[in-house]
Formats: C-alpha cells, structure tokens, sequence
C-alpha cells in the first residue's frame, strides 16, 4: 500500500511540475510591439528613435439639432467647443465632418473621415424584373 501512495505522489508531483514551465498568458490588452518599440523595448543601451511629432486627430463631432445648438469637438481625447484652445491653436469652427484650427495667421482643417459615397451604407431595395 506503501508503494502505491508513493506512486500516486510521483505522478501528482510530476503533473505539477509540468503546469510550472507552461508559457504565460498574454496581457490582451498589451498595445502590439510595433507601438511599444520606442519605449526600452528596442535593445539595451540604446537611445529610442525620437517620436515625430503626429498631426492632431479628429476623433468626434457633436452638434446640438436646435438652431444655435451646442457644438463639441473631440480631438485627441480633449472635449473641445467654439473659441476653445488646443496645444495653442484656437478652435474658430465645427462642422459636422471637419474642425478648423488658427494659430495667429496658420489655419488647420482636420477631417473626421473621408465623404463617403451618398448611398454608402445604405440598404437598396431590389426591383424584381
């Protein structure tokens, strides 16, 4: 009866020992590697490329439906509204696709996306023949 308990013992050891040098989980919400790079990822000692200095990104548009309704501007995570300043640049319009920017006499227009086709998205009905 010894015996057995022993045995039972190795093989439970040995199951569990195995569990230990299994690969571990992945954060799913880790950024890929490719946006990582730039921050020690890269190799030791060396210096990370400097980042390039990106364009503002457009990311939302609200506009109030009454006349002289309320309109707010999400660019780079910061609600943004008429006469406001982003990173110096004053927000002097919103529309619905594209907000302009001015920096003294700079003038910037982001677009939220690219005008899409007038029936884009929309549901066709088929004409039987």
């Amino acid at each position: 009866m010894d015996e057995v308990v022993k045995r039972v013992l190795t093989v439970l050891l040995l199951a569990c020992a195995g569990g230990a040098g299994a690969q571990a989980l992945q954060d799913p919400t880790r950024p890929p590697a490719a946006l990582m790079a730039g921050q020690g990822g890269a190799g030791a000692g060396a210096a990370p490329a400097p980042a390039a200095p990106r364009a503002p990104q457009l990311q939302s548009v609200l506009i109030g439906r009454q006349p002289g309704g309320r309109h707010v501007a999400v660019i780079d995570g910061e609600t943004l509204r008429l006469g406001d300043t982003y990173k110096g640049a004053r927000v002097v319009r919103i529309e619905q696709n594209k907000v302009e920017l001015r920096r003294g006499n700079a003038r910037q227009v982001l677009k939220l996306h690219a005008a899409a086709a007038p029936h884009a998205g929309a549901i066709e009905r088929i004409r039987d023949q």
